[in-house]
């Protein structure tokens, strides 16, 4: 069974065992529409063999002494018929295809995007989100153009084969050399075609994700990009990853270039003229068969020609289905155990000899310690001492590696993960805020939450002023991540966030690090009066928050080496003595 963190009940099940099976199984989601394109596909080849015929026709009426103008009329105008049946049958399929891959590109998207949404933090922190995008996005739509227009290319190919040939036997078996041979040596260089065109199509999707990557993270980062002046050196990183994502491209145009179908065609069109003239010049067929015989062959010209990109989409579309399967094929760690605990948590949290480690490095190290319903407990510790992960081991961001954690006597594992997070919030020094309203992004965790119930979050995390001044005030939209706010002011909108979803457990992670000490003041009066109401876990350098903390715990190399309270730690604690001397 898969482990994912977050499911629909809605969710689709698709066959994710290769990308071919992937992609057919999005495919008989919608079994009406390829059959309607396929039908649709057989009838229109059909009337455009069948005109071929008719025009062949025309030609022994007017040979034929005597001819009557009616009989060329019937001729025309079953030409005619044929044209118009050709044209609404091609609109029928292009009808279908288009509205299949359509549908097929949206449900690819909202399957990746929801197993995004399932995966670990584990799984996240070792992904380029550029790569990630241009996967979602160019990878997903290339979904869409192999279906249209290249399967339905290809369908109309086939079948603009298989009818031409029909009717060339029907005219004389004997006119079916030159075409046979024909197809023989077509399959021969199409094949060879797609052999050599196959790694070119894998290699460019790849390089597209990495150039996308590349661009993502300079654009992201281009403030400390402008810092250290490395523009000219990102320039030229991007500037190498476009010209190899180029230099594919031509790659690509050169296999095109040496496209062989086509000169195959054009050889045994040739003598295909010169087989049917000697036949009717040997009275085998009459003028008109040789006519429709020659239009029945230019109509294979069609195959010829599409086949130079319908199957390059087509691999392509595989290639990419390859790479979004990669995603969604990777398995996490955690579960959201639907089946489990789901009930309001009191807020007690004990770590029963807790160990954990990334990437096979061990971050923490048998850790216990029990935090009572209500208290409020401090950790402290120097850089890299494991301060950040032993929280996020709380609400399963990560899993521990060895021991327990357990919440009101119940593992974390064994919790339902929508009930356990739920009731947790979190505020870190790196604030994410949404590029929505500063309404939309307090009510965050609470979409039902009244505009009274936000301001009164934003007036205990004082931002209720700041928000007063802006342009629209709690309507006012905000740039990527915040960006058209101060530091402390997101992260005041992060607290008054984690206020409005009233927690039981409350994680600070130097939540008021860019905050002014006079602010700061206000927001920690405020949190004293909600975390006497919930359990609080406090990861500060501010002297004034460590020593109102019920309980200190003290980390070093990942290690709890004590805990008490300020004053216990300082009379028997040097380490804690040592650090707190430094924050002083």
């Amino acid at each position: 069974m898969e482990k994912r963190e977050f499911t629909v009940a809605t969710e689709y099940r698709y066959n994710r065992s290769g990308p071919v099976r992937w992609i057919f199984s999005h495919l008989l989601r919608y079994p009406y529409l390829p059959l309607a394109g396929l039908l649709a596909a057989v009838f229109n080849n059909t009337f455009y063999s069948y005109i071929q015929v008719f025009i062949g026709r025309a030609f022994d009426v007017i040979t034929t002494p005597g001819w009557r103008t009616i009989a060329l009329l019937s001729v025309a105008l079953s030409i005619v018929g044929s044209a118009v049946g050709q044209g609404l049958t091609g609109l029928l399929r292009n009808y279908s295809m288009e509205f299949l891959a359509q549908y097929i590109e949206r449900d690819a998207r909202e399957e990746l995007y929801i197993s995004l949404l399932g995966k670990s933090q584990t799984f996240h922190g070792r992904q380029r989100i550029g790569d990630i995008m241009a996967r979602a996005t160019n990878d997903v739509h290339m979904l869409n153009l192999m279906f249209s227009p290249g399967v339905m290319l290809i369908m109309d190919s086939l079948l603009g084969t298989v009818m031409p040939i029909v009717l060339i036997a029907r005219l004389h078996p004997r006119l079916l050399l030159v075409p046979l041979i024909f197809l023989f040596f077509l399959a021969i260089t199409v094949a060879d075609y797609n052999r050599k065109l196959k790694p070119v199509s894998i290699a460019m999707r790849e390089q597209f994700g990495v150039m996308n990557a590349g661009l993502a993270e300079a654009i992201a980062g281009i403030e400390v990009v402008k810092a250290n002046v490395q523009e000219q050196h990102e320039w030229a990183k991007f500037t190498r990853d476009a010209r190899l994502y180029r230099d594919y491209f031509v790659k690509e145009g050169e296999i095109e270039a040496r496209y062989l179908p086509m000169l195959v065609f054009s050889i045994a069109w040739a003598a295909a003229l010169l087989h049917g003239l000697s036949l009717w010049r040997g009275n085998v067929i009459t003028l008109g068969q040789a006519v429709s015989f020659i239009g029945l062959m230019g109509a294979l010209r069609f195959v010829t020609f599409t086949s130079i990109f319908s199957f390059n989409l087509v691999q392509l579309g595989i290639a990419s289905a390859e790479r979004i399967l990669e995603l969604i094929n990777t398995e996490t760690s955690l579960d959201e155990n639907k089946a489990g605990f789901a009930r309001p948590i009191r807020g007690e949290v004990a770590f029963e000899n807790v160990s954990f480690s990334y990437n096979g490095k061990p971050v923490l190290k048998n850790i216990s310690f029990t935090a009572l319903p209500g208290e409020t407990v401090a950790i402290v510790g120097e850089t890299g001492s494991g301060k950040t992960t032993l929280t996020r081991l709380i609400n399963r961001i990560f899993d521990a590696t060895g021991g327990r954690v357990l919440i009101d006597g119940v593992d974390v594992r064994d919790w339902n993960l929508e009930a356990l997070r739920s009731q947790i919030s979190t505020i870190e020094q790196d604030i994410f805020l949404f590029s929505r309203s500063i309404r939309d992004n307090i009510a965050f965790g609470r979409a039902d939450a009244t505009q009274e119930e936000i301001e009164r979050a934003a007036r205990e995390a004082q931002a209720d002023e700041f928000i007063a001044r802006l342009p629209n005030g709690y309507d006012t939209e905000l740039g990527e991540r915040g960006v058209n706010l101060s530091g402390g002011q997101r992260q005041r909108i992060a607290i008054a966030r984690a206020f409005l979803t009233d927690p039981r457990i409350l994680i600070l992670d130097d939540s008021t690090s860019a905050i002014d000490s006079a602010t700061e003041d206000l927001i920690q009066r405020a949190m004293h009066r909600i975390s006497r109401q919930r359990t609080t876990f406090l990861i500060t350098h501010r002297l004034s928050q460590i020593r109102w903390a019920d309980r200190i715990l003290v980390l070093r190399r990942g290690e709890l080496i004590d805990q008490g309270t300020h004053e216990e730690l300082m009379a028997r604690c040097e380490a804690y003595r040592r650090i707190f001397a430094r924050y002083e």
